[in-house]
């Protein structure tokens, strides 16, 4: 219920982190599937570094937006009025954009200039290619199993005393090992794409973006 009641200025600010911090989700398993041999095992290490941007923004408490697909409607579906639809509509939207901003910076950033090495980046493209290898009918489908685990996560977040750092990994892990599909970490992959020219905006807007949105 906070999320709908924070200015637009904090939500955005607050989303561009996220979008910048998920951004190393796919650092890592780049840096992972670098160091490892070409084995059938691989993914099942590489997908450690999955959850990293996850730890990253759920810990420090920054506005993700598959983290507000939930945890905004309970507020409308107890009060059912225009006014918190108009909170949670403006929350998805800055939200949204600012997390999508943030991946397109990440993105920029580790394409276009030397911060990583020739070698990361090219495991970061191998990445990327798997990760925009899916058809749009198919992005939706792996998107809603995301999304529910996503869900997942928030909600035992919320029903545990425990540590949340296990509930994170463990979920997480999953998402990334089954290649299922999430708007923001799965756009910094395929805008990495588009910026060193492999494919182009309308690809992933059309082939990517919006079904996983959906």
């Amino acid at each position: 219920m906070w999320s709908l009641l924070r200015p637009i200025s904090a939500l955005a600010w607050s989303g561009l982190a996220a979008g910048l911090s998920m951004g190393f989700s796919f650092l890592t398993e780049a840096l992972i599937r670098n160091s490892l041999p070409d084995a059938s095992w691989r993914s099942l290490v590489t997908c450690l570094g999955y959850p990293v941007g996850f730890l990253i923004v759920i810990i420090g408490r920054q506005q993700l937006f598959t983290e507000n697909t939930l945890t905004a409607i309970i507020p409308l579906l107890a009060t059912r009025n225009l006014a918190t639809l108009a909170a949670v509509l403006k929350l998805w939207v800055v939200v949204l954009t600012a997390n999508l901003a943030g991946t397109h910076i990440f993105a920029w950033v580790v394409s276009s200039t030397p911060v990583m090495r020739p070698d990361v980046r090219e495991a970061m493209r191998q990445l990327a290619i798997e990760a925009a290898d899916v058809s749009p009918a198919v992005a939706v489908l792996r998107g809603i199993f995301a999304g529910w685990l996503i869900a997942t996560v928030v909600w035992m977040l919320a029903a545990t005393n425990s540590s949340r750092i296990p509930i994170i990994v463990s979920l997480t892990y999953v998402v990334g090992l089954a290649g299922l599909t999430h708007v923001v970490v799965g756009s910094v992959e395929v805008l990495f794409l588009v910026m060193i020219g492999v494919t182009s905006w309308m690809s992933f807007l059309t082939a990517y973006m919006i079904p996983t949105l959906i």
